[in-house]
């Protein structure tokens, strides 16, 4: 399972290992896959999107499950990676879309700020700031 630390022993660093876990939660919400997305995110979970509002990890997975927020498209680019025994960061651009529900919503850049803790050998994302790029 994606998230386990058991399974960073296939990848040159754990920075990588931690950018394939970024990438499988975005691929995740995008995609509803949210065995996955529940499992990678923790229950201390909180978002700040770039319109400054707040989401706990319930109110966030349950409205993308619900489909009332729906990802079109998140395109990260290259990711810097700080990673510790117990804590790591991610830092990218990306390229996002979302379905407002009247169609399709016009694409936008944001920073993206990902905090990631190790709890029982599994790494979950436990803080994400959005910013967006004017």
């Amino acid at each position: 399972m994606i998230g386990h630390f058991s399974n960073a022993a296939g990848f040159t660093s754990y920075a990588d290992y931690i950018r394939e876990i970024e990438c499988a939660r975005t691929r995740a919400l995008v995609s509803r896959d949210m065995e996955l997305a529940w499992q990678l995110h923790s229950p201390e979970y909180q978002l700040v999107t770039p319109s400054g509002a707040t989401f706990t990890r319930d109110r966030y997975l349950n409205q993308i499950e619900a489909g009332s927020l729906k990802y079109i498209q998140w395109s990260p680019g290259p990711m810097q990676v700080r990673v510790s025994q117990t804590m790591a960061m991610v830092r990218y651009q990306a390229t996002l879309e979302l379905d407002s529900g009247a169609g399709h919503g016009k694409p936008f850049q944001c920073w993206h700020i990902d905090t990631y803790e190790l709890s029982e050998g599994l790494w979950q994302a436990v803080w994400s700031q959005a910013t967006a790029i004017i």
